[in-house]
């Protein structure tokens, strides 16, 4: 391969970065270009530095102190990177191994799905394989992707793609008007999605809510 691929690694943990920057520039394909902390954050650097593949963690809190409703994680940064550059090649590297998040992964056009225990020479394959436009998924999150193969035994399996969004959003603490005015819907919309939720997982009330979130690793407490 002639063409060096420059990649844009995102992570909220310095330490973990650190791991991962050393494996990878250590191929001489790879170089590291840009490092981001948050969704936000990675949005801002992906079109600053114009990356070949965006290495994507998803279990980022929002950044610190904002509560504005620029404030995003991982799958949201997605969604968002995509729905601006269709060409966007982004690959997930999660410690998050179990539906909805995979699904959804795929739903937001992300380019391959890792977890954080994988190999290094995998990782490397991975970002190889995106930089080329194909995609790479890890053989436990293909299994979970085989529309045979649907883990009903998640809680979240039932919620739709916007319930999950939604959701994801009240855990994180955001009231229900910035909900609104983040997804362009009425308040009355989001309170009746937010009463489907709750239905959903049978729990009643945010309190709750919050808890199952911290439980699967959606949100961090």
């Amino acid at each position: 391969m002639n063409n060096i691929i420059k990649v844009l690694l995102v992570d909220d943990h310095p330490v973990v970065r650190a791991g991962f920057q050393r494996l990878l520039d250590n191929d001489s394909r790879i170089s590291i270009i840009a490092e981001a902390s948050s969704g936000q954050e990675a949005v801002e650097k992906y079109f600053e530095s114009r990356p070949d593949v965006v290495i994507m963690d998803l279990s980022m809190p929002d950044d610190s102190n904002s509560k504005s409703i620029q404030s995003y994680g991982g799958l949201e940064a997605i969604r968002i990177i995509r729905a601006k550059d269709p060409a966007a090649r982004v690959l997930v590297l999660t410690v998050m191994e179990s539906e909805p998040f995979p699904a959804h992964v795929v739903q937001a056009g992300a380019s391959g799905y890792l977890t954080k225990r994988c190999a290094p020479d995998e990782l490397l394959k991975a970002v190889c394989e995106a930089s080329e436009g194909r995609t790479y998924f890890a053989e436990s999150i293909r299994n979970m992707l085989d529309p045979g193969a649907s883990d009903s035994s998640s809680p979240f399996a039932k919620l739709t793609k916007r319930e999950f969004q939604i959701f994801s959003c009240l855990a994180q603490g955001h009231p229900v008007a910035q909900i609104a005015e983040k997804m362009f819907l009425s308040p009355k919309t989001v309170h009746a999605h937010r009463a489907n939720i709750i239905r959903k997982l049978g729990i009643n009330n945010n309190s709750e809510l919050v808890h199952i979130a911290i439980r699967h690793n959606i949100v961090q407490a």
